[in-house]
C-alpha cells in the first residue's frame, strides 16, 4: 500500500508538469497567431513625386494626374540597353500579370533623343505591355533628369545612359513608399499598400 502513494503522487506531479508545458505551448501558439493577425507596420513615406507632363508611347501627352488615386510602379530604362533594361521590363511585365488592373506601371526613358514614341511603342509591344496600365514616357531631357534625380532620387538623364535598376513604389498621393531590386518584395508591398487606408 505504501508504494502506491508515491506512485500516485509522482503521477500527479508528472501530470502537473505536462499541463504546465501544454499551457506554455498554447500560450506561445496564441502569441504567434496574435502577431500574425496584427496589422503590419505601414510602409514608410520616402519622398514626393511632383506633378509632371511628358509624352507616352502613343505620342499623346501624359499628365501625372491620371495616376492620382492609383498605386504605381516606376522604373528608368532605355530601349537599346543591352543589359539590365530587358530584365527590368520583364520584371515589370511580371508585375503587370500579378496585379489588379488598377495598378499602373510607368517606365521613363533615359535616352529621350532615341526613344521616340514609336520606338517606345515597339519596345512596349515586345513585353506585351497593356497600354491602359503601362506607360512608357519620354520628353525633354531636363524634365526627365529632374524627375530622375530630385523626385525619384535615382539617376540623372544626361546622355550617359547610366541609370538605376531599382523599381519605385508610389501610392495614390504620389508618395514614394519603397525601392526594390526584386519583384517578390515589390508584389508583397503592393498588396500591403492596397490594404492601407487611403
Amino acid at each position: 500500500m505504501m508504494s502506491t502513494v508515491p506512485l500516485s503522487r509522482d503521477a500527479g506531479t508528472h501530470a502537473c508538469r505536462v499541463g504546465t508545458r501544454a499551457d506554455a505551448l498554447l500560450l506561445t501558439a496564441a502569441l504567434i497567431l496574435t502577431a500574425a493577425c496584427s496589422a503590419p507596420n505601414p510602409l514608410p513615406i520616402l519622398g514626393q513625386v511632383p506633378p509632371f507632363q511628358l509624352t507616352d508611347q502613343t505620342g499623346q501627352s501624359f499628365d501625372s494626374q491620371s495616376l492620382d488615386g492609383h498605386i504605381w510602379v516606376a522604373d528608368f530604362i532605355y530601349t537599346t540597353c543591352p543589359g539590365p533594361c530587358p530584365m527590368m521590363s520583364s520584371q515589370m511585365r511580371r508585375v503587370q500579370l500579378s496585379t489588379t488592373p488598377n495598378i499602373s506601371l510607368v517606365s521613363f526613358t533615359v535616352d529621350p533623343r532615341h526613344d521616340t514614341p514609336p520606338v517606345l511603342a515597339a519596345y512596349a509591344g515586345h513585353f506585351t505591355a497593356d497600354a491602359a496600365r503601362w506607360h512608357f514616357l519620354t520628353g525633354e531631357p531636363s524634365r526627365l533628369s529632374d524627375l530622375g534625380l530630385h523626385a525619384f532620387k535615382l539617376n540623372s538623364v544626361d546622355g550617359s545612359l547610366i541609370h538605376s535598376t531599382r523599381f519605385v513604389l508610389v501610392d495614390g498621393a504620389r508618395r514614394i513608399r519603397g525601392y526594390y531590386t526584386d519583384t517578390p518584395q515589390l508584389l508583397h508591398d503592393i498588396r500591403q499598400l492596397e490594404r492601407e487606408p487611403s
